[in-house]
């Protein structure tokens, strides 16, 4: 039985802007949160102690983080080193650079031979022997469409051919290295991407024009005895037979991720036999109040009537209220601020309600989010006049979006191109520049 700690998603850096600086260390205080989340999980590798350690990527926000903040990262990870626990890095989309190849934030790792330490920046099987036997683990690092496809690949195709081509060259490639596995050893695939029935948060967004979603189908095989996957901030199980598992991010990032847990994953791997479960690990709290005013006699008592000590205390706040312009002036912000100050930081948004705002469909409210031919089906659905042309504009709203999509795609593919050809040509004019 070989035991493995899978963590991903750490954006060791991110979040200044929920934090303040630490006039003790002079660093900000969320990095030091994301500092404590990343000992605390290799805190617990070291008990175990486990024989290897899984990084789904994503170390940190991007491909070039400031100096003290890649320091606290490898300062941590150090740590395995001096307990000889290997590592596998693997690359995501934050750690590429700007054309989506390379992995300028962890290839430093490979370039100073650091002993245990496997950067998984392609597409590759490594064999990795630990304390308690040998795994095969394949690394998957995110993959762009410009890496498996080409502008004249993309030409005349439909939306849907496009998506096809791309997972049927992922395909191929990846079972080229399926069939290179020795069928006696413990298989873990290591993989950095969006799977089509996985529960999305704010990072889909981030990687919207670069990345592909990959069908469950092409990871769910009889050869894996556990896939180890990264990019996905919410922890989640997609298939148990073989496992299928994002440990989703260590620390929250934004106030999408107020009421996920945070942890990693531990493993007990064994060809045909693996067991595992979620850690969760203790974050700072992010908390959203939100309180409507606008028909309180009195809306100051009930603001701060809504702000209980208990719910603010060292948490990352974010407060909300709602109010008529007219009572703007019955609010003391000074008295807000004070209430709020048991808050590790927090930030105040009030916003003001119209009188003569129309009440608007329950299907298409404020705050729901809802596809464009989603919301002009609700919006049909709700008038009368229009249902004997329903059809008709449903056809041409769904020809218009495809057509759109399809555009964007060619010119997503393109920009990558145009990236990755200056990328190659600015050694060239260097070299040229020396002479």
């Amino acid at each position: 039985m070989i035991k493995i700690l899978h963590l991903s998603d750490i954006h060791m850096g991110s979040g200044f802007s929920h934090g303040r600086v630490n006039p003790e260390t002079g660093l900000n205080s969320r990095l030091e949160d994301f500092v404590a989340t990343l000992g605390r999980c290799i805190d617990r590798a070291l008990a175990e102690p486990v024989d290897l350690v899984l990084f789904g990527g994503d170390a940190f926000p991007d491909a070039t983080p400031p100096p003290f903040v890649q320091e606290a990262f490898a300062k941590q990870f150090q740590r395995l080193v001096a307990a000889q626990i290997p590592a596998v890095l693997l690359v995501g989309n934050h750690d590429q650079h700007a054309q989506g190849q390379g992995g300028a934030s962890l290839s430093i790792y490979r370039t100073l031979a650091v002993p245990g330490f496997v950067v998984g920046d392609r597409l590759e099987t490594h064999c990795i022997q630990t304390r308690s036997g040998a795994v095969q683990v394949i690394t998957l690092p995110w993959l762009t469409r410009s890496a498996l496809l080409t502008r004249p690949d993309a030409e005349g195709l439909s939306l849907g051919e496009v998506g096809q081509l791309l997972i049927d060259r992922l395909r191929v490639a990846l079972e080229g290295e399926i069939r290179r596995l020795d069928p006696e050893i413990p298989t873990v695939l290591l993989a950095h991407l969006m799977a089509d029935n996985a529960r999305f948060g704010v990072e889909r967004f981030l990687a919207v024009g670069k990345g592909f979603t990959v069908p469950l189908g092409l990871l769910s095989r009889d050869c894996f005895d556990y896939v180890a996957l990264g990019h996905v901030h919410r922890h989640q199980v997609l298939c148990e037979s073989p496992p299928i598992v994002y440990p989703g991010s260590i620390e929250r990032v934004d106030f999408s991720e107020e009421k996920e847990d945070k942890g990693f994953v531990l493993i007990a791997l064994a060809k045909g036999q693996t067991t595992f479960e979620f850690c969760p690990v203790p974050v700072r709290a992010f908390r959203t109040i939100e309180v409507n005013l606008s028909e309180a006699d009195d809306p100051q008592a009930k603001l701060l009537k809504a702000l209980k000590p208990d719910r603010l205390q060292e948490a990352v706040v974010r407060l909300v209220y709602h109010l008529r312009s007219e009572q703007l002036d019955q609010i003391d912000t000074n008295t807000i601020h004070q209430a709020l100050s048991p808050a590790h930081s927090y930030t105040i948004h009030p916003e003001i309600v119209s009188q003569f705002s129309r009440a608007r469909l329950p299907e298409i409210g404020s705050g729901t989010n809802i596809a464009p031919l989603d919301a002009l089906k609700a919006y049909l659905a709700n008038r009368e006049d229009l249902q004997e042309l329903e059809d008709e504009m449903l056809a041409v709203a769904q020809s218009l979006l495809a057509e759109e999509e399809h555009a964007w795609l060619r010119s997503a593919i393109a920009a990558e191109e145009e990236a990755a050809t200056e990328a190659q040509a600015e050694p060239q004019e260097t070299q040229l520049r020396l002479l």
